[in-house]
Parts: C-alpha cells; sequence; structure tokens
C-alpha cells in the first residue's frame, strides 16, 4: 500500500503519455490483431477494419518508440517487414484483458447510468453559460 500513497509528479507525463497512447483509436485493435503472432504490414492493414495505411503506419511507429512492438525486417527484395508484440507489449494487452472484461461485467450498469443521466440531462438541460 506505500506505493499507493506516494505520487511522484515525475511519472505523470509518461502515464498521462502512455494512457492516451493505449486510450486512441488503433492502439487496442492492433494488440490485439497481432496477439501472440508476427504479421506483415498488409495482414495487418486487413486484420483492422476501418484503419487507413498512413494511421497503421503511425501507430505502429509510436508503439515501436514505446517498445511495445517489434519490428523486424528481412534483407530479401523487396525487404519483408514483420510486426509483433514485444513482452511488455503482452503484458499490457494482458492488462487490457482484465479491463476489457470488467466493462463486459459492469456493461448493463453503464448503460443504465448512461440512460439515466442522459434523462436526467434531457429534462433539466444545464444553463448554457456566456462569459464570465
Amino acid at each position: 500500500m506505500a506505493d499507493e500513497e506516494h505520487h511522484d509528479p515525475a511519472n505523470c507525463t509518461i502515464v498521462g503519455e502512455i494512457l492516451t497512447r493505449v486510450g486512441d483509436r488503433w492502439t487496442g485493435p492492433l494488440l490485439i490483431a497481432l496477439g501472440d503472432r508476427r504479421l506483415r504490414f498488409g495482414e495487418l492493414h486487413r486484420a483492422i477494419e476501418g484503419i487507413s495505411q498512413r494511421m497503421l503506419t503511425v501507430t505502429l511507429r509510436h508503439l515501436e518508440r514505446d517498445g511495445l512492438i517489434v519490428r523486424t525486417v528481412y534483407a530479401t527484395v523487396p525487404p519483408r517487414v514483420e510486426y509483433e508484440l514485444s513482452d511488455r507489449g503482452r503484458s499490457l494487452r494482458d492488462v487490457l484483458q482484465h479491463v476489457g472484461a470488467w466493462v463486459v461485467a459492469h456493461k448493463d450498469e453503464i448503460v443504465q447510468s448512461r440512460q439515466q443521466f442522459d434523462a436526467a440531462a434531457e429534462a433539466d438541460p444545464l444553463p448554457i453559460v456566456i462569459g464570465r
């Protein structure tokens, strides 16, 4: 418990950056698509519905920079490139699977809370404040 009670502001930046990365639109689907296999760019692109080639490239670079994936280039003509999760990436995927399981376990309650909130907001909307 001592670690939970100690807050080091120096960690906030990196924690925020990684939470932003994990919460972006494409990181989760990419981690799931890779699973425990190696995939080429085209295979990943086909596996993740709706992602553009540019966003796949950007997301892969960010994840490689953070050490979450390993990019292997083979000296062939043309060069063959494969991507796989690193040990760190697999450990993050495992944590995210627990978060996903928590969401599924509480899905009905979350939907109910949203419906109650939306109904209350519709019945008594917050006033719009312009300026101060």
